[in-house]
């Protein structure tokens, strides 16, 4: 898939970016988190420069796949890869009047030629730990990528002073995280399902997103006992195996595809199996449970549960995760090592809805203080010298 995608991109950039001197905005992303991040900015860009061409690219699969018929963008394609030839033939080709990486993309024969061609180039999102490569003893050769970008956009102060220690000539700023601005996109857009506020109806809800077996299986244990409580699963994997562990795990429970409005009572738990709901199923929880935290991948996106000003509480392995450390320390979110712990977590904030309401609040804060980073990078933009939304 990953080769077979990319045979035939040239050909269909030549057919489809316009060669009557359109203005090119082209934002590269590796997968779809880094589409997440980017998304926002490109949704304002697309409401302000209406008439400018829209290319998103990506590297992997799992971005393209999910997202190639996408409408914010006019066209969704593979980047071919790098090298000196590529590079010059696809920028010949899209001709961009502003090329966007987010994240920690660096593509050494595009950001050399982008800039030898003065093209203004951005990194968005960008966060940079001095463990990475980048700052490593043979980190020399990644760190002069990072000179070819016209700014670098960074999430946080540590990320900065780092980009100054090592003497990267690229202007830097930090703008903060575009997922904030994103998760309270989708929290403020209408979404409704009565099948789901018939399940909810009158029941404390753990909803546990992109769960693994070991966030299963304690959760299994939690609520077996506890019929006043109901589960809402959102498994990290939607397949046939998946699946049927958890109708195994959760005798009492029902796939949301095969359930209607007159769910039975004794029916507690709801096995999500379907795509793209998590970020939506948050609203209906009392307590948020992030899966992940017990595997070296570590815990999937807080702030998709945080901007409805829910608590959410995830295993150990959440130190990837700035926001989960940030909202621990602060109270609006909770860490355990083993279901014992799990346990006697649960039980106190459900059995305390001051306390609960209080980490509620310190959550929802925390998402409304670091929103905007998308605004800045904006702001950034609209004053590139020759750059219109005409």
């Amino acid at each position: 898939m990953w080769l077979e995608g990319r045979k035939s991109v040239f050909s269909v950039l030549k057919e489809k970016i316009p060669a009557d001197g359109k203005q090119v905005i082209w934002m590269h992303c590796a997968s779809l988190g880094e589409f997440e991040q980017g998304r926002p900015l490109l949704e304002k860009i697309r409401a302000e420069y209406k008439n400018s061409f829209l290319l998103l690219t990506f590297f992997s699969p799992s971005g393209f796949e999910v997202q190639k018929k996408y409408k914010g963008a006019d066209l969704v394609a593979y980047l071919p890869m790098d090298g000196r030839k590529n590079a010059g033939k696809f920028l010949e080709i899209v001709s961009p009047s502003l090329a966007i990486f987010v994240k920690y993309e660096s593509w050494f024969y595009y950001l050399k030629t982008l800039q030898e061609s003065a093209i203004p180039t951005i990194l968005i999102a960008a966060i940079f730990k001095s463990e990475q490569n980048y700052f490593g003893i043979f980190g020399g050769f990644l760190r002069q990528m990072l000179n070819y970008y016209s700014h670098i956009f960074v999430q946080d102060s540590p990320s900065l002073e780092l980009l100054q220690h090592h003497h990267i000539s690229s202007a830097s700023s930090i703008s903060g995280d575009t997922r904030f601005d994103r998760v309270q996109e989708i929290a403020l857009a209408p979404f409704q399902n009565n099948i789901i506020d018939s399940f909810c109806k009158n029941s404390e809800i753990i909803v546990a997103g992109s769960s693994w077996t070991e966030d299963e299986v304690m959760l299994s244990d939690y609520i077996k006992n506890r019929t006043e409580i109901k589960a809402i699963i959102a498994p990290h994997e939607i397949n046939s195996k998946s699946i049927g562990r958890l109708q195994s795990l959760f005798p009492n429970s029902i796939l949301l595809t095969e359930a209607n409005e007159n769910i039975a009572s004794s029916v507690n738990v709801l096995i999500i199996n379907t795509m793209g709901m998590l970020s939506r199923l948050y609203r209906w929880s009392t307590i948020s449970y992030i899966g992940g935290g017990f595997n070296k991948s570590g815990i999937h996106n807080i702030l998709e549960a945080a901007v409805y000003g829910k608590i959410t509480v995830f295993g150990p392995s959440h130190h990837r995760s700035g926001e989960a450390e940030a909202l621990v320390v602060l109270g609006g979110a909770y860490t355990f090592g083993n279901f014992t712990e799990l346990e006697g977590l649960l039980d106190n904030l459900f059995k305390n809805p001051a306390d609960r309401q209080k980490g509620e609040s310190i959550a929802l804060n925390y998402v409304c203080r670091n929103l905007g980073a998308t605004n800045i990078i904006l702001d950034y933009i609209r004053k590139l010298p020759g750059f219109t939304n005409h």
